[in-house]
């Protein structure tokens, strides 16, 4: 495991930053991993930037994202869907048939995991996985349990998860209960793994996570045995480490 030491979140973000670009110059046929919420924002904002200046083309790279609610359609604003597009996809020329999430309007859940299953198969995997860390330890949303699930599935959100999304909704009634996420086996088979954490709100789980124990509890601990696993951070974030 290494650990980048930022400055803060803008920091964080532009060294999280230079490693995705790194992976789509060095590899411009890549498969990226991405995530929502507010931590990966920073990012990227700043491969937009690099974008708009000429120093990176996406045109060949493929997406394939960790999650989505449930019962919410593409073009919802509070899909997971309609966040990628507002904050990176038109703002880059990704084609968008190379760019993949959970459908969220599929109420077959089988189906749906099998297919998304299948196009990350197809691709031949995830060669870099953006992450966020969830507040309990989640990473996409897997939640806490007793055991890692290996593929994507669908999983009913943990109260603080709920808690953490409320703002994004109009009141906590609205925040979906269940969502679908890619598995922890498709992220521990991604060839690089970088994580982005911001904030003393993080600090306590960020210790929980890389220096304690591996257990399903914290479910990104199991990162502490990825082969090629960057955590990004701020100081405010390592205050406890």
């Amino acid at each position: 495991m290494e650990i980048i030491r930022a400055r803060d979140y803008e920091h964080m973000s532009r060294q999280a930053a230079n490693i995705l670009s790194a992976q789509v110059i060095l590899h411009p046929e890549s498969v990226l991993g991405l995530a929502t919420g507010s931590s990966p924002i920073g990012v990227y904002r700043q491969l937009i930037k690099w974008y708009e200046k000429g120093d990176l083309d996406f045109s060949r790279i493929h997406t394939v994202n960790l999650d989505e609610y449930v019962g919410l359609s593409a073009d919802h604003p509070q899909s997971y869907a309609h966040f990628m597009r507002e904050k990176f996809f038109d703002h880059v020329n990704l084609e968008r048939a190379n760019t993949h999430l959970p459908d969220g309007t599929n109420d077959d859940a089988w189906e749906e995991c099998a297919r998304y299953d299948k196009i990350i198969r197809s691709l031949g995997g995830v060669g870099l996985q953006l992450l966020g860390l969830g507040p309990n330890g989640h990473i996409g949303f897997n939640e806490p349990g007793e055991s890692f699930t290996k593929g994507t599935h669908k999983v009913s959100l943990a109260e603080a998860t709920i808690q953490a999304n409320k703002r994004f909704f109009e009141s906590e009634d609205d925040v979906p209960r269940f969502a679908y996420t890619m598995g922890i086996l498709d992220i521990m088979q991604a060839e690089r793994v970088v994580m982005v954490v911001s904030g003393a709100q993080k600090a306590e789980i960020v210790h929980e996570a890389f220096f304690g124990p591996v257990t399903p509890r914290v479910p990104a601990s199991i990162l502490q045995l990825h082969k090629n696993f960057t955590l990004v951070a701020d100081e405010a974030a390592l205050s406890w480490c």
